[in-house]
């Protein structure tokens, strides 16, 4: 489920590239479809990290083969200053307790005319689910704030960067937590829930072409997640 879109990111030939709270993997795998990129991922947790090792390891598409995948604190990063061209940290900083120092240090390894590029939940879907389930977000590692749209950029320009697109994504997957806040977030016996989940694994392996038209149709009234592309500027 990858949330970035790939002509925004401006990329060149042997560009660094960072997926700060890679996770698993997911956008690692499709950096590593692009030619000539050095990769690198950083994560938290070990278990994550382990399987987007394995998953680029066989990977038989891959076109760039320069690739780290380490552990590493995102407010702490063991990079030196203005070391990538493109910095991604999709879905992370609703986690984190001290956002702001994580932005600056992503700012602080960012080349300055490199692009730096955020994703997080978008308001009105999270603000459902946070009123539907009071488990959604007290539970361990769970999200601890919702960002309204312009929270972001404002946070941004005082850091000299410019907004220059915002997307939607993901419209598909938000019924799915919709369902399991109604139902109980563990509740994997339910059978909408069970319904749901099989469908989003069949569109995800299929990828159909009417999946995404109807969900690029969707994506601007119920996205999942809002995308900031920022630049200096």
């Amino acid at each position: 489920m990858v949330t970035i879109d790939l002509p925004e990111l401006n990329l060149k030939p042997n560009d660094f590239v960072l997926d700060a709270g890679c996770g698993i993997g997911r956008h690692l795998r499709f950096l590593a479809k692009q030619p000539n990129l050095r990769i690198v991922g950083i994560d938290k947790n070990t278990g994550a990290l382990r399987e987007a090792l394995t998953s680029l390891e066989t990977m038989p598409d891959a076109l760039s083969k320069d690739y780290l995948v380490s552990e590493a604190d995102i407010n702490r990063l063991p990079f030196a200053d203005i070391s990538f061209d493109c910095v991604i940290c999709s879905e992370v900083l609703e986690h984190i307790p001290d956002h702001e120092a994580a932005v600056k240090e992503l700012i602080r390894i960012l080349k300055t005319d490199g692009t730096l590029v955020f994703s997080v939940p978008r308001y009105y879907s999270e603000k459902l689910c946070w009123l539907i389930s009071y488990d959604y977000y007290h539970s361990e590692g769970g999200h601890i704030r919702i960002y309204k749209k312009k929270e972001l950029p404002e946070m941004l320009k005082k850091h000299g960067f410019k907004c220059l697109k915002i997307n939607y994504k993901h419209a598909l997957h938000m019924p799915y937590w919709w369902l399991k806040c109604l139902v109980g977030l563990k509740n994997e016996e339910n059978l909408l829930v069970k319904y749901y989940k099989n469908f989003l694994i069949w569109d995800m392996m299929r990828d159909h072409r009417l999946m995404r038209i109807l969900e690029e149709l969707l994506n601007p009234i119920v996205g999942k997640s809002i995308v900031y592309y920022f630049r200096r500027g």
